[in-house]
């Protein structure tokens, strides 16, 4: 096949590399020049202007974007959608609201072009691993991505799912990263545990790597952290800051709005928004609070 991919970073970049090893034609557009000059020697076709990408591809065109979610990925769609045509193809593959990518199709049934939306998960590891897809659309629309979804998953046949109409991709895509912080939140208390343990002297970095083999709680994620136990197991470069890139709260607000109950997904958010408290008020509000009634002790600053 042939496709543009808008949108050359991290991700961006990995999946076209990916899809031109596996024969397909790309052609690349970037909001830079020299971001798309980067992928040149690997055999992605350049393109400086949107009207460039529309000239370079026949009809039906596939353009898929992979630009930050929100207004990036809304204004580049837009911008793009008076070049196009009856019968292309646009591929949101943004970790978009799903109602916002719902809106998108909307908007562009104007022009008369198809819109299918797909979650992606794999990371920087995508490349050489493959990555997750959970695809939004019309049937017809995904058959006519399959031999593109078939080649960035791990396998043709594992790791990619029709999820159902526009929207769904999306929001299984969004429903993976709530799941994805509370299996990483479960990671960071239990390895806090082993670590506070201190007349064990447990060497947690021995702990995770024998985690990985045989156990009910090996996965990707423990090998992450196994990998980087080794290096450096009390992570003494790394600032107490996790940040929330979108998904955990729509995923939170998904489960309000149901009326389903998600503790765990919930909770590990509002973790991540405590560690992002950087005058950690909060602990300094409770601590003179128990002063103020019981008279206990509240450590100062200065000690």
């Amino acid at each position: 096949m042939e496709l543009a991919i808008v949108g050359l970073g991290r991700m961006g970049g990995n999946m076209a590399r990916r899809l031109v090893e596996r024969g397909h034609r790309v052609v690349g557009y970037s909001r830079t020049r020299a971001t798309v000059d980067e992928y040149v020697p690997y055999g992605v076709a350049p393109a400086y202007t949107p009207e460039a990408v529309a000239d370079a591809l026949a009809p039906p065109r596939v353009v898929w974007f992979m630009y930050p979610a929100g207004e990036p990925t809304e204004n580049a769609i837009f911008q793009f959608a008076p070049l196009l045509q009856a019968g292309d193809i646009v591929v949101n593959g943004a970790n978009s609201f799903y109602k916002d990518s719902i809106r998108y199709a909307q908007r562009l049934q104007e022009y008369g072009v198809r819109f299918a939306d797909v979650g992606v998960s794999g990371g920087v590891w995508g490349l050489e691993n493959g990555y997750g897809l959970m695809a939004g659309g019309e049937p017809d629309v995904i058959a006519h991505l399959q031999p593109l979804l078939r080649d960035l998953a791990p396998t043709p046949d594992t790791g990619w799912v029709h999820v159902g109409p526009v929207g769904a991709g999306h929001y299984a895509k969004m429903i993976h990263n709530g799941i994805e912080y509370a299996l990483m939140q479960a990671y960071a208390e239990g390895f806090e545990l082993l670590r506070r343990k201190s007349e064990f002297n447990i060497d947690i970095a021995a702990v995770a790597e024998a985690w990985r083999h045989g156990t009910v709680v090996r996965s990707w994620l423990l090998d992450l952290i196994a990998g980087f136990l080794q290096t450096d197991a009390e992570l003494r470069e790394v600032a107490p800051y996790v940040a929330d890139s979108g998904e955990g709260r729509w995923t939170a607000h998904e489960a309000i709005d149901l009326g389903c109950p998600a503790p765990l997904i919930t909770l590990a958010l509002h973790e991540r928004f405590r560690s992002q408290d950087e005058q950690g008020f909060q602990y300094r509000f409770l601590a003179q609070l128990r002063h103020a009634f019981g008279g206990h002790a509240v450590k100062t600053l200065d000690g």
